[in-house]
C-alpha cells in the first residue's frame, strides 16, 4: 500500500492509480459507510462523495461546500446496472449513450426513480448520473456497492480541484479523508446531457463534444444559455460565476488585447497581474505570464491547476486571452466565461 499521512485534518491516503490498494479503498468506504465525506479522483475533476441515498450524508456535503441545497447532485455509479435503478424509465438512446461513452466523462440526466432522495436532486424531478473510467473511483463505487454523490470537492463556486493538494488547501477538515491518486486528466467537469425531453440536449459542455455525441445521436443539441425550464435548474455547474479564482478573471478577444490590458494594469503598479496565453505573443509582460496549450485537451487539462497556481501566488488580476470559437473548446470556453468579471474592472 502506499504511504499514509496526516495533513492536520483530513487524513490523506495515497492510492496506486492503475491498481488502488484494497485496503485503502476499504478504510474510504468505511468512512463512507459511517456516513463520513471521501474526497477522490475522477478522471475529470476530484469529487466529494457520500451515499447518494442517504439524505444525512448528502447534507454533509452542502455544509462542507457551502452549496445551497436546492442545487443537484450528480450520482457516480458503476454502471449501466445501477444507473437503471436511478433512472426510470432507462430509455433506448440512455443505453446506446452509456454503452458508448461509460465509463467516461458523460453525466445523463433522466427522470428519477423512486429510491432517489429529493436531496440529491435539488428537489427535482429529474437525477444526473454517470459512470467515472478513473481506476480509484470504480474501485471506490464498487466497493461500497451503492451509487455515490460526489460534486466538485471544493467550495460553492470556487475553482474545482483537479489534485488531493486542491480538495486539502480548499476544503481542509471539512472533508474526513482524501484518495490521493494524482492529477486528473480531463481537468473539467463531465458533459451533462439532458435525455428527459423530445430532443436531448447538452446542459453543461464537458470533455466530450457535441460533435463526438452526435455521432451516436445526431439528434443531440447544444442548450440555448438563455433558456429558463426545469431541466436547466436541474442541472449541476450552470450559474453565472463559477468555477471562479480569488483573483479577478477577464477574457481578452486575442493576445495582443490581453497584452496590452496587462500593461495598463502593470502601469497603476497596485496590483500583481498575470498573463495566460496559448498564442505566442513578443511583448507579453506580467507579475506572471503563463503559456497555455493550443489544444483545447491539453488547455482543459491545465486550466483549473493553473489559475490554483496563480492564486497560491497571490495574483491578484488574471487576464486570459480568448479561446477559439470551435465546438471542440465548448467546455473550456464555458469555464472561462463563468469565471470571469466584466473586462472593465480591471481599469476601473
Amino acid at each position: 500500500m502506499g504511504p499514509w499521512y496526516l495533513c492536520a485534518m483530513p487524513e490523506i491516503v495515497v492510492v496506486d492509480r492503475s491498481k488502488p490498494d484494497p485496503r485503502a479503498i476499504a478504510r474510504a468506504v468505511s468512512v463512507l459507510l459511517s456516513g463520513g465525506l471521501v474526497a477522490f479522483p475522477t478522471e475529470t475533476v476530484y469529487g466529494l462523495g457520500a451515499l447518494a441515498l442517504d439524505p444525512n450524508a448528502l447534507s454533509r456535503i452542502f455544509a462542507a461546500k457551502g452549496r445551497p441545497s436546492h442545487h443537484p447532485l450528480i450520482a457516480h455509479v458503476t454502471g449501466i446496472a445501477q444507473a437503471k435503478t436511478l433512472i426510470e424509465p432507462w430509455s433506448a438512446l440512455a443505453d446506446r449513450l452509456a454503452t458508448t461513452f461509460w465509463p467516461g466523462p458523460l453525466t445523463l440526466i433522466g427522470n428519477r426513480s423512486g429510491i432517489v432522495p429529493s436531496a440529491l436532486t435539488g428537489g427535482h424531478a429529474s437525477v444526473a448520473v454517470r459512470a467515472p473510467s478513473h481506476p480509484v473511483a470504480i474501485a471506490l463505487i464498487a466497493a461500497a456497492g451503492v451509487p455515490l454523490a460526489a460534486p466538485s470537492a471544493n467550495r460553492y463556486q470556487a475553482i474545482s480541484p483537479t489534485s488531493a493538494a486542491h480538495v486539502v488547501a480548499g476544503l481542509g477538515n471539512e472533508v474526513d479523508l482524501v484518495l490521493d491518486g494524482g492529477s486528473c486528466t480531463e481537468g473539467v467537469e463531465s458533459t451533462v446531457l439532458d435525455i428527459t425531453g423530445a430532443a436531448p440536449r447538452i446542459l453543461r459542455p464537458g470533455p466530450l463534444s457535441l460533435k463526438t455525441l452526435q455521432k451516436v445521436a445526431s439528434t443531440i443539441v447544444l442548450a440555448d444559455e438563455t433558456a429558463d425550464d426545469d431541466a436547466m435548474r436541474a442541472s449541476p455547474g450552470l450559474d453565472r460565476r463559477h468555477y471562479a479564482p480569488r483573483a479577478t478573471l477577464v477574457i481578452a478577444p486575442n493576445a495582443t488585447v490581453a497584452v496590452e490590458l496587462a500593461k495598463q494594469v502593470l502601469m497603476r503598479d497596485e496590483e500583481r497581474v498575470a498573463l495566460m496565453l496559448w498564442d505566442h505573443h513578443p511583448d507579453a509582460m506580467a507579475h506572471v505570464v503563463r503559456t497555455m496549450p493550443s489544444r483545447a485537451h491539453e488547455y482543459a487539462r491545465d486550466l483549473y491547476a493553473t489559475l490554483h497556481d496563480l492564486d497560491a501566488l497571490g495574483v491578484q488580476i488574471v487576464i486570459a486571452q480568448a479561446v477559439p470559437d470551435d465546438s471542440e473548446w465548448d467546455a473550456v470556453r464555458d469555464r472561462l466565461a463563468r469565471a470571469s468579471a466584466d473586462p472593465s474592472k480591471v481599469l476601473s
